[in-house]
């Protein structure tokens, strides 16, 4: 099968299933309270390797298909099945169907493609559409020798720490290395607390499925689509952003006044709208959060813990303030927001408010943005600072390059910032 994309022409020549080398008894791994707050969508990444002609692509496919059998005995779950349970929510069903492998050809080299413009080259492309199953996984050899590694997750089973945990694994089993970290679906360790204790501010921040208004069906002249696009910040422009961020004393990180100057780059795209409200939402991962003041055991297991451990807190303000503010007001608003979202409580908070309105579905309120005619644009933002991209050496050496797509529809504009690992500076 051909799939030709403007200049790009990939071609694919094998598909099969990659399961656990090992037999696996088959169980039901059920999702955590905050697993359900994420909707069924699928999260892709995608690596460039260079100069790999003297391993021959067959003997690369080989290797990424043995180390994968091995890795997923430890990571059964991205072998199994995400299928809902007698009350409708979503399990996983650890039944080793195994992952979809697929082997590829582009006719183009390295060099000349066009990752500036992902929707032309990488989403269903050279990152595979995950049909079936939790994970996906395709390896696109290129014209130039080149190789290109795509995966799809499915959100609801791993965030970016759990994928980042099983590619690293992934890549220590292609190099005959024991494995880095193995991982952790001990559930329990996100249990609710008895009594539970919900912050008020909580129903500001998520919201219940059944309580939104119907999605608003597009228009076929309306321009407003979601568009991706990939652009590269050198540290000393980021050194800039963060000096302009600053006022009064207030040092903010690199990812607060990069988002910052996202947020007014947003609101840019609709002045003639400026009494609206735009909103910018920023993931955090609670991990670290959630071990403050615990015990070594307890920080351990959470360090190794597989599954999502995220919270998306947000802030709204007038399109015109952020347009017409200094970039140090509205990165202090962002810091305002994050402030109350970065500690224990919260987490522990989020967790009890899920199993308060379960069954029922729910998800961050800023994902229903667009639902009212105040709602202006809005964005999340997500930092891959942390992602260690020099581990994922399956045996011809690190990647070269290294992007995150990452589509949710139409009504949701998602802009992830993939930092340098100094952006928390």
């Amino acid at each position: 099968m051909i799939t030709k994309v403007g200049e790009l022409r990939v071609s694919i020549s094998k598909k099969e299933v990659v399961a656990a080398v090992l037999p696996l008894q088959e169980h039901w791994l059920p999702l955590s309270n905050l697993d359900l707050l994420l909707p069924p969508v699928d999260v892709g990444v995608l690596f460039c390797y260079q100069n790999t002609t003297s391993h021959g692509f067959g003997v690369m496919v080989g290797a990424l298909k043995k180390a994968m059998a091995q890795a997923l005995v430890s990571y059964y779950a991205l072998a199994g099945e995400v299928v809902p349970n007698s009350v409708g929510e979503p399990e996983i069903l650890c039944n080793n169907r195994g992952v979809d492998f697929i082997e590829a050809h582009a006719d183009v080299e390295l060099k000349h493609l066009n990752l500036y413009n992902p929707d032309d080259t990488i989403e269903g492309k050279l990152v595979p559409n995950k049909k079936k199953g939790v994970l996906a996984v395709q390896a696109t050899q290129l014209k130039c020798g080149g190789l290109v590694v795509g995966c799809t997750f499915d959100h609801r089973v791993a965030d970016a720490y759990s994928a980042n945990m099983f590619l690293v694994s992934w890549a220590d089993m292609a190099q005959s290395n024991p494995i880095s970290q193995l991982p952790s679906f001990r559930r329990s360790l996100l249990n609710p607390r008895r009594p539970g204790y919900v912050d008020p501010t909580l129903n500001d921040m998520y919201v219940p499925i059944s309580t939104l208004p119907p999605p608003k069906q597009p228009l076929e002249d309306d321009d407003d689509r979601l568009i991706s696009r990939i652009y590269y910040v050198t540290i000393d422009q980021l050194n800039h952003l963060q000096s302009l961020a600053t006022s009064n004393g207030h040092k903010r990180t690199k990812l607060e006044a990069f988002s910052a100057f996202l947020w007014k780059m947003v609101a840019q795209c609709d002045t003639k709208n400026d009494h609206k409200i735009t909103k910018m939402g920023i993931v955090v991962d609670g991990r670290s959060r959630l071990c403050e003041g615990g015990s070594e055991e307890y920080t351990r297991l959470m360090g190794s813990y597989f599954g999502n451990v995220l919270s998306i807190p947000f802030g709204g303000e007038r399109v015109n303030e952020v347009v017409e503010k200094p970039l140090s007001w509205v990165a202090e608003q962002v810091h305002d927001f994050l402030e109350n979202a970065v500690t224990k409580d919260h987490f522990l908070g989020l967790i009890d408010w899920v199993e308060a309105h379960r069954p029922e579905p729910a998800l961050a309120k800023i994902y229903s943005s667009g639902s009212s005619s105040e709602d202006g644009p809005a964005f999340v933002v997500s930092s891959g600072q942390r992602f260690p991209v020099s581990k994922v050496d399956f045996g011809w050496g690190k990647p070269f390059f290294r992007v995150i797509p990452f589509s949710v529809g139409r009504r949701c504009r998602l802009c992830y910032a993939n930092a340098h690992s100094d952006w928390e500076r």
